[in-house]
């Protein structure tokens, strides 16, 4: 999904991370307003203009006749069946089938393209009015047409923190007004001209006949959000809700009157699975028709007759983040203490021995598909030296005063529970790696696996963790402020409280400017600040792997969606 997106700490799911599951952010590349010259209206390409130039780029195979079921599977539950409360890869990829964004993307840049609700849009010379053109015979799965009053409701939950969107406030941020012109049309206005404006409508659309008298706050535990009242999960999209077993699995049914190229399969069932291990035995033994992939378990899938197998990099990084609320804890307030915890750990061991080489080790927080890639020009250079790190932490006050090997300040032990994401063999390894690695140089964590939904709840709803691991995905802008940002925490995905003003003043210039290359160094500039101060620790840039069995048809997975799943996936 081309969104800001949480990630399970190893495993990018194959599908989820290609987006194509998600009509998300994005539209045809001279569609963005950096590509409009100052002073000029500009017109997005229409939907069936740019479908059909997409399709000239992809070879397909034609389906012998619709029908046939895709089965998925996971380790860990979704969090919601409202897409408002959807933040991880694994929820986002299930609702994402349901419901619809105003603006699509581009599956093979991750950049803006007319296959959402919109047919698409006008940019006014003013560069701040959008105007959006509605498909207009999208309808909702009860059979109500999808109006312009959906859309502007919509955008109202998602700017009211009673909702609890993690994307509120990158849509404030960036958007001044919206509203409905006529049926079909919604004008929305930015608060200056940007970059990124598309990039911040965030909202998936809702319809307002069905939430439209649920008070915002009461949306987590609506019906429509759990699953209890199927008749209440209505969205847009190809394919519509059937069940939901919490824990078990979720399944949906092609909607046969989608306004779009209607799917070819008849089911998206989705399966839960105790760990990675059960799944991937599962899909040997032809229980699902794709899986992610640990490292250690591609040498098992080459050269199996029948299956596919995908490498590509992903938009994101792999990283472990503090907990920097002096209310919690002061522990790591000095980034001495987060230097030394970097110096600490052999990245390039954890790449070569436990990832098995796929992975980079990260030199700054931008990944290796990003425009502002350049770890050359980081000032700052973690490589593995404990000594060092022993060093800082001394520097810092830290000192093992006691001779119990665990350093310690003002009489308080740098002792700590760390935690991660369950399900995952090389999560595991992870985990016990740099537990040692830090023990080595006196500190003391205590690794705590959680399923993913419970991580989230520990280090966003009762913040109280001291270290936990993630993996992250970013769009295709890479401005990293929903990360770093002070405006960030607990409504965005700031959840070490890390603020830096300058660093904010750096983020919002290059959101309004749209030279490539000066939003590049800007960028680089951002990479710099954080690179020093290490609000987070990134470990690597982690690839995607995955397999399919070849019964499942026109799977393209890649760094950014690949062809897109609702109407071009087929089984045999």
């Amino acid at each position: 999904m081309p969104q800001l997106t949480r990630r399970d700490l190893n495993r990018s799911l194959m599908i989820a991370s290609a987006g194509a599951l998600l009509p998300r952010l994005a539209a045809a590349q001279d569609a963005t307003p950096e590509a409009a010259p100052a002073g000029e209206a500009i017109v997005s390409a229409k939907r069936d203009e740019w479908t059909a130039a997409y399709k000239e780029t992809v070879t397909l195979t034609a389906p012998e006749g619709p029908g046939g079921t895709y089965l998925d599977a996971g380790v860990s539950d979704i969090q919601s069946l409202q897409p408002f409360l959807a933040e991880e890869a694994e929820t986002l990829g299930v609702v994402g089938l349901i419901f619809e964004q105003l603006v699509g993307n581009d599956p093979e840049t991750g950049k803006p393209a007319p296959n959402g609700l919109a047919d698409y849009w006008e940019i006014a010379a003013d560069g701040r009015t959008y105007t959006f053109h509605l498909n207009e015979n999208a309808k909702w799965h009860d059979g109500e047409p999808v109006t312009a009053d959906d859309v502007v409701f919509s955008f109202d939950a998602l700017a009211d923190e009673a909702t609890g969107s993690v994307y509120t406030s990158i849509f404030l941020d960036a958007v001044e007004s919206w509203k409905a012109i006529d049926e079909h049309t919604v004008e929305m206005v930015a608060k200056e001209r940007r970059f990124d404006f598309l990039y911040s409508l965030t909202a998936f659309i809702v319809p307002k006949h069905i939430w439209g008298e649920v008070p915002f706050a009461e949306w987590a535990t609506d019906p429509g959000a759990t699953g209890d009242d199927p008749a209440r999960v209505v969205g847009s999209g190809p394919f519509m809700f059937g069940e939901w077993k919490q824990g078990e699995s979720v399944t949906l049914t092609r909607y046969d009157d989608y306004y779009g190229e209607v799917p070819y399969l008849e089911q998206y069932t989705r399966v839960i699975w105790p760990d990675q291990d059960a799944v991937f035995n599962a899909f040997l033994n032809g229980e699902l028709d794709v899986t992610s992939l640990e490292p250690a378990q591609v040498p098992q899938i080459e050269g199996v007759e029948g299956v596919t197998m995908f490498e590509y990099p992903t938009r994101g990084f792999t990283y472990l983040e503090f907990n920097l609320d002096p209310e919690v804890t002061t522990m790591f307030e000095d980034k001495r203490v987060r230097q030394a915890m970097m110096y600490a750990l052999d990245r390039q061991s954890i790449v070569d021995d436990i990832l098995l080489g796929y992975a980079e080790v990260a030199n700054g927080p931008q990944p290796v598909v990003s425009y502002a890639y350049a770890p050359d020009e980081m000032t700052t250079k973690y490589g593995f030296d404990p000594e060092k790190a022993k060093a800082l932490l001394e520097e810092a006050g830290w000192t093992d005063s006691d001779g119990d090997g665990i350093v310690d300040k003002d009489g308080v032990a740098m002792s700590f529970e760390y935690l991660y994401p369950s399900g995952s063999p090389t999560g595991d390894q992870i985990a016990a790696y740099v537990q040692d690695a830090w023990k080595a140089v006196g500190i003391d964590a205590q690794p705590r696996s959680l399923e993913f939904p419970a991580l989230i709840e520990a280090t966003t709803t009762d913040p109280t963790y001291s270290v936990a691991a993630y993996g992250f995905s970013w769009d295709a802008t890479f401005i990293q402020d929903a990360m770093f940002g002070c405006a960030q925490y607990q409504v965005g995905f700031n959840d070490m409280r890390y603020c830096n003003p300058p660093l904010d003043e750096i983020n919002a210039e290059a959101k309004v400017t749209f030279d490539d290359a000066a939003r590049r160094d800007l960028l680089i500039e951002a990479s710099n600040i954080v690179n020093e101060e290490l609000p987070v620790l990134v470990l690597h840039f982690s690839k995607a792997l995955g397999a399919a069995h070849d019964r499942v048809q026109n799977i393209a997975p890649n760094t950014w969606g690949g062809i897109p799943f609702n109407y071009r996936w087929i089984k045999e």
